[in-house]
């Protein structure tokens, strides 16, 4: 669905009323005990904004990209962090475009209800890292099931979740023409499996995350939670991963116009020597090309969702939409901490908890190299380096 910027306004606006009602302490309070936005989650769930993405015929509004990125952008403008939640958005692309109707309408209603969290994205593995073709957990057909083995790790929301999108290799990669077959995704339904050949172990990180590392243990999976079909399930993750850097970049959008209002706030009140800090050239500079780099970046951002939306090829924008915007946003968050000095790193600020928050997107989803390796082998034409 497209939408006019009247109506993506009216979307934001409603986003950031919810958002008030989530203060800088809560956020503070969470990151201390390293504990999950259960109450935001929720709340964003009943406002329907994590149904954006699913079909109204499944229960959803079906607003498309252009609003998921427009919902994503304004949480993290607001100083709130949608990492507890974004996942269900870009993980629903493999069961939207490759799920069967019978998967469709068994889970999509009850997931843009809230009944069900589809919040867990089982991909990356200890061995393999961003060489998704090496992976080695393996699903093997026994009849009418599937029995994993394997191991997954930065899977994030796990605990939180009752879904897992799960890759996994039905056919041995040494017997595969090319590597990027014989991978098939899955439909995990978490309750029944833990502590039935799925077992998970919390990760504490340097920022809340919710993250972990998944263990299967000849855990059977019904065969018919197979999305789409066998073997082809690399290329139906590669349309899920545009859709997350895409909604990725929007959240960096947001972080880095967070840090660009902070900093100049706090510029224009403080008072040193006599005058405001932001009278001089040295803090003023900073700022505006962080606000230069943060425009330029959500231009691209725009572009890679309109194409998307479109369905037209946009794994060129997507990547640079992910990569510009994460600069940008790394690039405010070091302007803001350098802007408040000494009091940048004091909690009651949420500079120092956003600052964290928004390095992680130098490195995931996909790390700043590789999105440099993809554009100069597939757009520019030079030699793959890797």
């Amino acid at each position: 669905m497209s939408l006019r910027q009247e109506e993506l306004q009216e979307i934001r606006d409603a986003v950031g009323r919810l958002c008030a009602g989530f203060p800088g302490e809560y956020w503070r309070e969470l990151d201390r005990a390293r504990e999950y936005p259960t109450a935001f989650v929720r709340a964003l769930t009943e406002a329907g904004y994590l149904s954006c993405l699913i079909p109204e015929e499944y229960g959803g509004t079906g607003l498309g990209l252009t609003a998921a990125a427009a919902i994503l952008e304004e949480i993290q403008r607001s100083g709130a962090n949608g990492a507890g939640c974004h996942a269900q958005m870009y993980i629903m692309g493999a069961l939207l475009r490759h799920g069967s109707e019978e998967q469709k309408r068994r889970y999509l209603p009850k997931i843009a209800t809230g009944e069900l969290r589809l919040q867990a994205f089982g991909v990356t593995e200890p061995t393999a890292g961003t060489d998704t073709t090496s992976i080695r957990t393996a699903a093997v057909r026994e009849g009418d099931r599937y029995v994993v083995n394997g191991q997954k790790v930065w899977t994030s929301r796990a605990e939180h979740s009752d879904l897992m999108l799960l890759l996994a290799r039905t056919t041995p990669r040494e017997q595969v023409k090319r590597k990027t077959e014989g991978i098939s995704v899955f439909l995990v339904d978490m309750r029944e499996a833990l502590g039935r050949g799925l077992t998970i172990r919390p990760i504490r990180t340097m920022i809340n995350h919710a993250t972990t590392e998944v263990f299967f243990d000849n855990l059977a999976v019904p065969a018919e939670n197979l999305v789409g079909e066998e073997g082809k399930g690399f290329r139906y993750i590669l349309d899920g991963m545009n859709a997350e850097r895409i909604l990725i970049g929007a959240e960096c959008i947001g972080d880095a116009r967070w840090f660009i209002a902070k900093a100049a706030a706090y510029a224009n009140e403080r008072r040193v020597f006599g005058r405001p800090i932001g009278q001089n050239q040295g803090v003023q500079f900073p700022i505006a090309r962080a606000y230069m780099a943060t425009e330029a970046a959500a231009l691209m951002v725009g572009r890679a969702a309109t194409l998307y939306e479109q369905g037209k090829p946009c794994g060129k924008e997507a990547n640079m939409a992910k990569q510009l915007a994460s600069e940008a946003s790394w690039q405010a968050a070091d302007m803001c901490l350098q802007t408040h000095g000494g009091f940048g790193f004091a909690e009651e600020y949420d500079v120092e908890r956003k600052f964290r928050e928004t390095r992680l997107y130098q490195i995931a989803p996909i790390s700043t190299n590789l999105v440099l390796s993809y554009l100069a082998e597939h757009v520019l034409g030079l030699p793959r380096s890797y």
